[in-house]
């Protein structure tokens, strides 16, 4: 029986993913992506509220919009978890938009603001 546990816990190591990895890559791959309506990305742009990635590769992103009004409002989650679930690694993504809190400038990275001309 020692030998089934020793394989199972094989088994399970080689499916498990490194979270921390795969979410760098995730991030990666948000900050392609840019709003249709300011030239930042994303990931700077502090639209990405939330990444949680599990032992299988299983991605969520909890992600909001400038403004609720947002044109792209009924496509632009659908473009960003196309964009999550071709990372490598990742094994199903989803994407929520959520407007609470909702967005403000101050969600902007350093990067952002300097790219902006705001610092």
């Amino acid at each position: 029986m020692a030998n089934l546990k020793d394989w199972v816990r094989k088994v399970e190591s080689e499916h498990t993913v490194d979270k921390e990895a795969l979410e760098k890559r995730v991030v990666e791959s948000l900050k392609q992506i840019f709003d249709p309506e300011i030239p930042v990305n994303i990931y700077d742009l502090g639209l990405i509220y939330k990444i949680d990635v599990d032992d299988n590769g299983v991605v969520a992103v909890e992600m909001t919009l400038t403004t609720p009004g947002c044109p792209v409002a009924q496509t632009f989650p659908g473009h960003v978890e196309d964009a999550v679930r071709s990372v490598e690694g990742v094994s199903a993504a989803r994407v929520d938009l959520v407007w609470d809190p909702p967005w403000c400038p101050d969600n902007l990275s350093e990067a952002a603001k300097l790219e902006l001309g705001l610092l």
